[in-house]
């Protein structure tokens, strides 16, 4: 029953069979009638709750409100922008009736809220006593474009937050988006325990109607990177076209300098296909919706002893999110199987034997090893493991990530990188064209990003042989 019930495919022979089944016999996911759209169990939604969580305080922290903007974008609004509907024309799905009569204009579902937003921002903004205006939402938006959906990485509608502001001067802008990069860069790496690449995006890579656009990034287990959230200065362009304008201290008029930034419920699938292994999936305790689970091992004649002793531990460990598995019917067996395969990281398994030595034994997800604790001293351990497990994992993930970093010079070496699935770094001459012809000639090939502070090189661009301007990260990607 338990072997049915477990993934039946290792990670490193089938990642596309392991990763469908893990997210489906693990309760994450379940598929809807609408390709690309995916139902979020309770399980994978209280790991967005999490992520939600600690990005609304900091960002709180730094004055932006939350507020909300309609679903429906009407068609003259997504036009103002020209670069930016160029960017989105193929992921827009519309609303053209309603009934049984058509719409006089069609309407944009939402693939994204600057049009939206900065149409109502043109109407707010008026001295430079409303800046900055700092404004995040929660939402969801849709993107129709792409031919392969995959769960929790590429969805045709998902869940984000989309952080829109305002800003005097570009300096105040420009601080903004690093900030705000960091913050994406924390809760990866501080709850979801997923180290990132950070940088600025290629030209040919930024946000559509951005001036520069930055980012987090990662290399996973599935031999491709991913970008896992972004930060862009959009300069003066949309407030041009929205005609965000303030009247300064010296009376004169000015536009506005703006910024957008965005975090998905990509960094679900992100953390789960880093840590997860063959047995099923591996949660950093931060986002684990229940990270102990204790399991009593009975025989009818020691059945209510151990129940009991059972009930105790649980009630000393009730500051954490911890579960008594009690059901009746069910083997030990089949219930280590089965949270494991659900990814709680730490189990406690409880019999007779124990009871009778005052004793439990403690396993741990991350690394399956086994410790026998005395039941007083199960709190504190339980603490200290939390937390180890934590680390371990993040260090683990920066081990993978590290170890398949390769720097290259040339062509040839690129190639070969590229061939054993790394991540290359390499000095580039950034050029559109130049990226372009990587892309074109290496199955879809990309930069990822450009690390910021880089030293002044002298070296040749890897791939055309013009001068490098600096080095940067390229992969396979989502």
């Amino acid at each position: 029953m338990s072997e049915k019930l477990g993934l039946t495919i290792k990670k490193e022979d089938d990642f596309s069979e392991w990763y469908n089944q893990l997210i489906i016999k693990s309760e994450l996911i379940d598929f809807s009638e609408v390709s690309g759209c995916y139902i979020l169990r309770p399980r994978s939604y209280f790991i967005w709750e999490q992520v939600k969580e600690f990005l609304d305080k900091e960002f709180k922290k730094l004055n932006v409100k939350n507020l909300y903007f309609p679903l429906f974008i009407p068609e003259k609004l997504l036009q103002k922008e020209a670069s930016h509907v160029e960017g989105f024309s193929p992921e827009v799905a519309w609303v053209t009736e309603a009934g049984n009569s058509k719409l006089s204009e069609r309407l944009a579902v939402r693939p994204t809220s600057e049009t939206i937003m900065y149409d109502s921002y043109s109407k707010w903004v008026r001295s430079w006593k409303d800046l900055p205006l700092l404004y995040n939402q929660w939402n969801n938006v849709v993107r129709w474009e792409f031919k392969h959906p995959t769960p929790l990485i590429r969805f045709r509608e998902f869940l984000w937050q989309e952080g829109h502001t305002c800003h005097a001067d570009k300096k105040d802008a420009d601080e903004e988006v690093r900030t705000i990069l960091n913050i994406y860069r924390k809760v990866y790496e501080e709850i979801l325990a997923v180290p990132m690449l950070v940088g600025m995006k290629s030209e040919k890579e930024k946000f559509a109607g951005a001036d520069y656009t930055t980012s987090v990034e990662t290399f996973l287990p599935s031999y491709k990177a991913v970008q896992a959230a972004t930060s862009h200065h959009l300069g003066q362009n949309f407030a041009k076209a929205f005609d965000i304008k303030y009247l300064d201290k010296d009376g004169k008029e000015k536009y506005v300098y703006q910024n957008s930034w965005g975090c998905t419920v990509r960094s679900l699938g992100v953390v789960v296909i880093m840590h997860s292994d063959d047995k099923g999936l591996v949660l950093p305790p931060r986002v684990a919706e229940d990270q102990i689970v204790i399991i009593p091992i009975v025989f009818k004649d020691d059945k209510e002893k151990v129940k009991k002793i059972s009930k105790e531990i649980f009630k000393s460990l009730k500051k954490y999110r911890v579960k008594l598995d009690d059901r009746e019917g069910y083997s030990a067996g089949f219930k280590f199987n089965d949270w494991e395969l659900k990814g709680i990281p730490i189990r406690i398994e409880l019999g007779p034997k124990d009871v009778a030595k005052n004793q439990a034994v403690i396993v741990r997800r991350d690394t399956n090893k086994k410790e026998v604790i005395k039941i007083k001293n199960i709190p504190e351990k339980v603490k200290e493991l939390l937390e180890d497990i934590q680390k371990n994992l993040f260090n683990q993930a920066k081990k993978f990530l590290n170890s398949n970093i390769v720097d290259v010079r040339d062509k040839k070496e690129f190639k070969q990188a590229i061939k054993d699935k790394k991540v290359v770094f390499a000095p580039w001459c950034g050029e559109v064209g130049c990226e372009e012809v990587i892309k074109d000639e290496n199955e879809g090939v990309k930069s990822l990003n450009i690390p910021f502070n880089q030293k002044k090189i002298s070296e040749k661009c890897f791939y055309c042989d013009t001068e490098a301007k600096y080095k940067a990260y390229f992969a396979k990607s989502y």
